[in-house]
């Protein structure tokens, strides 16, 4: 297996850092490695240093018209509502990643 760009596993340290008290699960797929919560994708580190994160279908709409948000897309597809992708430049912010983390939490929470 490949070893991981140094920016996915400072990635992953961060998310981690994050959920410090939780069940993590970090699986490798479609080149990214997915952090997973009780059995549920929750964000994926993408080698470009993207976050792909799950958030909670009410909060797509609003989420997609932030500057640092777009709709993720998988083989010329779009993944759909839930589904976000938030830039690598935003996924270095500190803030910015403690924002995102929370609605990828909301969504497990409610799914």
């Amino acid at each position: 297996m490949a070893a991981l760009p140094e920016r996915v596993i400072d990635l992953l340290d961060r998310v981690r850092l994050r959920l410090p008290d939780l069940p993590l699960e970090e699986k490798r797929m479609f080149g990214a490695v997915a952090v997973m919560l009780n059995g549920a994708m929750i964000v994926a580190a993408q080698t470009d240093g993207s976050l792909l994160v799950r958030v909670p279908r009410e909060d797509d709409e609003k989420l997609l018209q932030r500057p640092e948000a777009e709709r993720p897309m998988m083989g010329g597809r779009s993944m759909g509502v839930g589904w976000i992708r938030l830039d690598a430049d935003a996924a270095g912010d500190d803030d910015m990643l403690d924002l995102w983390m929370r609605y990828a939490l909301d969504r497990n929470r409610g799914a």
